[in-house]
């Protein structure tokens, strides 16, 4: 239990500060508030919290608190597919279905708070819904959650047959789940009234109503983060890759500095966090990545000089890295430069990737020939 409260409060402090950068944008803070409730009702829906709520407001006030957390943090799930359709006809329609809200959450807290005795605070499965309020209350506020959670199932799968994949495949998952949290809530409403009549649930298909619950909401909370959570895994794939081949590519980095330091790009940034920041990962990488082409244009005369007759753009990345190993003693003991500038380690296909394949073959193997 301590792990999920861990999870639900690293959720919503990211949705939070997602909030803060764009503090005007509409859906933004809808999926923030709705993060917030969700998450403020697990710990009042706990034994430790309820206890606490009811001690202090009477009992049933838990129960209730975490009903009005629930309907807003639907709501505000509603308001995010409408202030993502954008325009008046949207906002209009938030502002008519927080109406609708509203009226419901007064009339669970209506009936909360004239249940007699404690009713309301024992557990779902042995509350007697035969008390009017207790009926009013279960059902009013399942209902609601049926519709609304419902209507957020429908945009999602409508969105989803407008987007394509990833965020197809994350919203086909939340809609699915939400679709199932939907039926969910329709089924435990048939239940409260069966036990409203005076009949019985059988415990077994109470368990598999709550188990469709749980396994739609589970299916719901991926698809929100199917998007966020493959692209970050593509962004930490390619964090490391450029980590690996910015420390491959220092043998050959090294070597021209050493002869050229001039060429050496001042940091942006000289902070220790920086070395391990994306932002600053990927731009000390394409700065060495600079440092070594302008490195092998100011060398090039050097390796040009000695070339005999040879097409440097043949030359294997061993060779090429001792006579780059020999232009650089030239350098170092003054020697005029023999040749013109020419083109060095070119790779044999267009393209970034390439290129730094190409350099890296070179930068290994100047760390063999020492």
């Amino acid at each position: 239990m301590a792990y999920l409260l861990l999870i639900i409060a690293v959720a919503v402090t990211w949705r939070l500060y997602l909030w803060c950068r764009a503090l005007h944008d509409a859906p933004t803070r809808s999926v923030a508030f709705a993060f917030l409730c969700m998450g403020l009702s697990y710990p009042v829906a706990m034994p430790g919290g309820a206890s606490g709520i009811d001690t202090l407001a009477g009992h049933g006030m838990a129960r209730l608190a975490q009903n009005l957390l629930l309907l807003l943090a639907v709501y505000f799930l509603m308001c995010f597919y409408l202030y993502s359709a954008d325009g008046q006809t949207a906002r209009r329609r938030a502002r008519w279905e927080a109406v609708v809200m509203i009226l419901v959450a007064v009339a669970i807290t209506a009936a909360a708070v004239t249940v007699p005795r404690d009713e309301l605070g024992r557990p779902y499965v042995t509350v007697d819904m035969t008390v009017p309020q207790i009926f009013l209350f279960y059902t009013v506020a399942g209902l609601y959650l049926m519709y609304a959670i419902g209507a957020a199932a429908w945009w999602s799968a409508a969105y989803a047959r407008m987007s394509r994949r990833p965020h197809a495949t994350g919203l086909w998952m939340a809609a699915i789940g939400l679709g199932g949290m939907a039926v969910a809530c329709a089924i435990r409403a048939v239940f409260v009234t069966v036990r409203w009549s005076g009949g019985s649930v059988p415990y077994r298909i109470n368990t598999y109503a709550s188990l469709l619950l749980v396994v739609a909401s589970l299916l719901f909370a991926a698809g929100v983060t199917y998007s966020v959570a493959r692209a970050r895994i593509t962004a930490t794939r390619l964090w490391l890759r450029r980590r690996r081949d910015h420390r491959r590519l220092a043998p050959l980095w090294q070597l021209l500095i050493e002869v050229y330091p001039q060429n050496h790009l001042r940091p942006a940034s000289l902070g220790l966090w920086d070395r391990w920041r994306a932002r600053g990962v990927h731009r000390r990488y394409h700065r060495r990545i600079v440092e070594c082409r302008d490195g092998l244009v100011d060398i090039s005369p050097y390796v040009v000089g000695r070339g005999g007759g040879v097409d440097l753009l043949d030359l294997d990345p061993s060779r090429l890295a001792q006579r780059l190993r020999d232009a650089a003693d030239m350098i170092k003991n003054d020697v005029p430069a023999p040749g013109r500038a020419a083109a060095l380690a070119v790779p044999k296909r267009d393209g970034r990737d390439e290129d730094v394949r190409q350099l890296i073959a070179v930068a290994e193997a100047l760390r063999l020939t020492v």
